[in-house]
């Protein structure tokens, strides 16, 4: 494959492999031209597919993986019998240095093994987050951890604002994205001791911050800061109930206009608001969530998305690739390191 920007894709990976993976491939190659793309799975299949989308076609490269993980395996298992699959050879392009980014829809718990088996960690990083975007007043919030680690020390909470942060200004282009730990208040005096020492870690490390304090779980949806950093634990249940509201909220304003003659009428007069509404509210927009603190890009595509959504975590890997996160997070990473070891460099010897 010729050099420049090259994705690395999991062609079987999710719910509804591989058609959605080739028809989000075809978006993204027609949005991004320059872009190419190793596509990893069965040859016999995927081949004859492509056929039908000649712009996927003409960017992409069939690599032959005759096996795939399942929706269903356990990471351990995925780890013992993964070698040669689909999400592996996705994987390994990016470790040996064929491709800048890997998106795959596949089994979530088995990518992030994987992942952390084929690309390490980053020097500096003691634990790598998941982390997603979440649609705001004033546009999109990155927010972490979400599901990778269900507890989190002070300063590997500051670890993860530091990667939020240099995520956010590659995905969203925000020049001095505002960072906020997740609190119950926002006072200081508040939350439990973890928390009020990641605060006062970013305040004194010397990290290239904009640190805005603590921000409270309604702060998210209000766009208070672009960055919203907490536990996985508490992340992960945040994600969830956000997902669960917007389909209850989806499915009573559908009920309301539906329920009589009246109600249809209006909802016709209201079409183009309630369409503009709609693509608000499409999740498929904010499809695409990043393993950060890898030696490499790894983006995960919800498993049930459409050829729409798989576009949109396609475009967040080229996003990323075009970065210069890593060397942002590095920089920073090395703040945080001479930080946290003047105080045990400054304690008295023991005798």
């Amino acid at each position: 494959m010729a050099s420049g920007l090259v994705i690395s894709v999991d062609g079987m990976g999710g719910d509804h492999a591989p058609d959605a993976v080739l028809d989000g491939i075809e978006i993204a190659a027609r949005k991004n031209p320059g872009a190419r793309f190793l596509l990893h799975g069965p040859e016999g299949r995927l081949s004859p597919m492509l056929e039908q989308r000649p712009a996927a076609k003409a960017a992409s490269e069939v690599r032959h993986a005759d096996k795939f993980v399942a929706m269903d395996v356990k990471p351990s298992q995925a780890l013992r019998q993964g070698k040669g699959t689909s999400m592996w050879n996705a994987l390994v392009a990016v470790e040996e240095g064929e491709a800048q980014a890997c998106v795959s829809a596949g089994n979530t718990g088995a990518l992030m093994a994987m992942s952390m088996m084929r690309l390490r960690k980053m020097e500096g990083v003691h634990r790598p987050a998941l982390i997603a975007s979440w649609p705001t007043a004033t546009g999109f919030a990155a927010v972490l951890d979400v599901g990778a680690n269900v507890e989190a020390d002070a300063s590997q909470l500051v670890e993860f604002a530091i990667m939020g942060e240099a995520f956010h200004r590659a995905v969203r282009g925000g020049k001095r994205p505002k960072v906020g730990l997740l609190n119950v208040g926002s006072e200081d005096q508040k939350g439990h001791e973890e928390i009020r020492a990641a605060a006062k870690l970013i305040r004194e490390s010397g990290v290239d911050l904009e640190f805005h304090g603590f921000v409270e779980g309604d702060d998210i949806s209000k766009g208070t800061v672009d960055v919203v950093v907490t536990d996985g634990f508490t992340g992960n249940i945040a994600l969830k109930t956000a997902e669960g509201t917007a389909r209850l909220v989806a499915g009573f304003l559908r009920e309301a206009l539906s329920g009589g003659p009246l109600a249809r009428a209006g909802a016709l007069l209201a079409l183009p608001a309630l369409r503009k509404l709609k693509d608000r509210m499409d999740p498929r927009t904010v499809n695409g969530a990043v393993f950060v603190g890898l030696n490499g890009i790894v983006v995960k595509s919800h498993g049930g998305t459409d050829g729409q959504g798989y576009a949109a975590a396609v475009e967040v890997a080229i996003r990323m690739a075009r970065s210069h996160y890593r060397e942002e997070v590095a920089a920073n990473l090395a703040r945080l390191t001479i930080a946290s070891a003047a105080p045990q460099a400054a304690a008295p010897g023991i005798s």
